[in-house]
């Protein structure tokens, strides 16, 4: 038996127990789930601009300060990195590419580094000899403009079709051109898709043709649709495996939120599955591609924000309404200087862009538009100014054109008198500059070409991204074409379009997350916002320029979960 005594001491010892419990318990209620510290803090916050340290809760960021400010948030289950002096910075936002054009690109031949036309004969070669009589070989990253040789024989520098179809003639074969907007075909895509001297162009598509009216192969915009029976008999893959292809791709590059130039509703559907269970670990924000009679009848039931912990958002609807440069399908207001006979090409009905700018505004939905050349601008702006003058009730649209390429200097001002956004790739102006001016010549490419500066000067928001697949997704490249306009030639692009550091940081985090509606939830490291964050190995502000493209991703972090790690992969 007890003693009084006893029985005391151990009602005490467990009062103490119960009171020490519930300490710890107020302790880790308020102490964060992860902690960065000894870091140099880059918030893209103007109220707060830099700090050492910062702290995660319940996916948002709770605190941003010094070390010592941080330090009361530490607690037991508290997960602490010591960045040792690294930088971190708000998570970079993808502002314009195409989702599971990413993952389908590490499933496909990638002729990105190809030299010439000889070394995709090589490489289709070898697949044929891996593949199945009749499996279809497909292949992206083509560019006739970056080879070091002119094939012959050609036309407009295009190969024609016959040393690739020597190598292939059991297998339909589709390459697929860095901007998306021309396609390659072997004789036997051709023969399976019905297409000869006699096929006709279709409405804003070329097949391109040899003197005798011969398809030589080559398809500019919409006349690759001409090639869908070649690939209709070869079995997709998983559009899930396509989407985690795609997510740790971006992750591992510090991508955080990646706004998709373009889904189908099959396609979102997907997005929304994984986002529900939890499979979808990047946010994304897609814009919707589907033609008129689609959006009228489903539209309603694809608007969503923040589904499964704000993984993803559907606000927008993307059209398309001319081609690329590098195809020559940019529609123009004069014709192109190497190939005079030709002002490009608009891709898509006007009447149906207007049909979709009423969807848009009908619904609550941004509009979207990819518009290349000068005409294709105009004619978007054109298009925005005649919806918002006949909705003058409606304000803070945020519509966007996507690219904004080439702009006559008329039409400069306009983005910023009418708040449209410039949905731009800062990787495009380099990688296209070694041969813009043989397109638009030099005057054209002064006054009009990837004009960072102007826009903003207009007033315009410059949203960043790289347009992948047609460029590699990596952020830093493309921060680094932006501060620098530097080609791979040594050349700079027209200096005075660069934008400093902080401007190009700006367009790849706060800006994007302005362009989707976003930037009350993310786009800087301030407190309430989402804990998406993404470490460097050095500062992306001071580092010397030449050293930029060596700067690496130390860490991914979505809502305060470290996603990727280079220590461990």
């Amino acid at each position: 038996m007890f003693s009084i005594h006893m029985r005391s001491r151990l009602l005490l010892r467990t009062a103490l127990l119960a009171v020490a419990g519930l300490s710890l318990a107020c302790a880790d209620t308020n102490s964060a789930d992860l902690v960065l510290r000894n870091g140099n803090i880059v918030t893209v916050d103007d109220d707060n601009p830099s700090a050492q340290a910062i702290a995660v809760r319940d996916g948002h960021i709770v605190a941003v300060g010094s070390d010592a400010d941080i330090d009361k948030y530490v607690g037991a289950r508290t997960e602490v990195i010591d960045l040792d002096g690294k930088t971190a910075i708000p998570g970079f936002i993808e502002g314009h590419a195409h989702f599971t054009g990413v993952g389908m690109s590490t499933l496909q031949l990638n002729l990105m580094e190809v030299t010439n036309w000889d070394e995709i004969v090589a490489m289709v070669e070898a697949a044929v000899a891996d593949a199945e009589p009749g499996q279809l070989i497909q292949g992206r990253g083509w560019h006739q403009e970056k080879w070091d040789r002119v094939p012959e024989p050609n036309v407009d520098g295009l190969p024609f079709h016959q040393t690739l179809s020597a190598v292939s003639p059991d297998n339909p074969v589709v390459l697929r051109h860095a901007s998306g907007h021309a396609t390659y075909a072997n004789a036997k895509a051709m023969e399976m898709s019905g297409i000869d001297a006699s096929t006709g162009d279709p409405t804003g598509g070329e097949i391109v043709r040899d003197t005798d009216g011969n398809p030589i192969g080559a398809f500019r915009e919409t006349a690759a649709r001409l090639l869908g029976p070649a690939s209709s008999g070869a079995a997709p893959p998983d559009p899930r495996r396509v989407v985690k292809l795609a997510q740790d791709e971006a992750i591992r590059k510090g991508i955080t939120s990646f706004q998709d130039a373009g889904s189908s509703f099959e396609t979102i559907d997907t997005f929304r599955e994984m986002a529900e269970d939890g499979s979808l670990k990047i946010r994304l924000w897609v814009m919707i591609r589907a033609s008129v009679a689609e959006l009228t009848e489903k539209l309603d039931d694809y608007r969503m924000i923040g589904v499964g912990d704000d993984r993803l958002t559907v606000r927008a609807i993307k059209m398309t309404i001319d081609g690329a440069l590098g195809s020559h399908g940019a529609w123009l207001l004069e014709p192109y200087d190497d190939l005079p006979e030709s002002s490009g090409l608009n891709t898509s009905d006007l009447e149906n862009v207007a049909a979709t700018a009423e969807l848009a505004i009908a619904h609550g939905f941004q509009f979207a538009v990819h518009a290349i050349g000068d005409r294709g601008n105009r004619e978007t702006l054109d298009m925005f100014q005649w919806a918002f003058e006949n909705n003058p009730d409606k304000s803070d649209l945020r519509w966007r054109v996507e690219h904004a390429q080439h702009l006559d200097p008329e039409d400069i001002p306009r983005f910023g008198d009418m708040q449209v956004i410039a949905s731009m790739q800062g990787v495009h102006a380099t990688s296209d500059g070694p041969w813009i001016e043989e397109r638009l010549g030099a005057d054209r490419v002064e006054w009009g070409a990837y004009v960072w500066q102007d826009l903003m000067d207009a007033g315009a928001i410059i949203a960043n991204g790289t347009d992948a697949p047609v460029e590699d997704v990596d952020p830093i490249a493309s921060y680094y074409s932006t501060v620098s306009r530097r080609m791979n030639n040594g050349l700079v692009l027209n200096a005075e379009q660069r934008m400093s550091r902080m401007e190009a940081l700006k367009s790849y985090t706060i800006n994007n997350a302005f362009a989707g509606f976003q930037e009350d939830i993310k786009g800087s490291l301030t407190v309430g916002k989402l804990g998406d964050i993404t470490v460097l190995d050095r500062d992306i502000l001071t580092v010397d320029e030449d050293d930029i493209p060596n700067i690496e991703i130390v860490y991914t972090i979505i809502g305060g979960e470290v996603m990727y790690s280079s220590g461990s992969n």
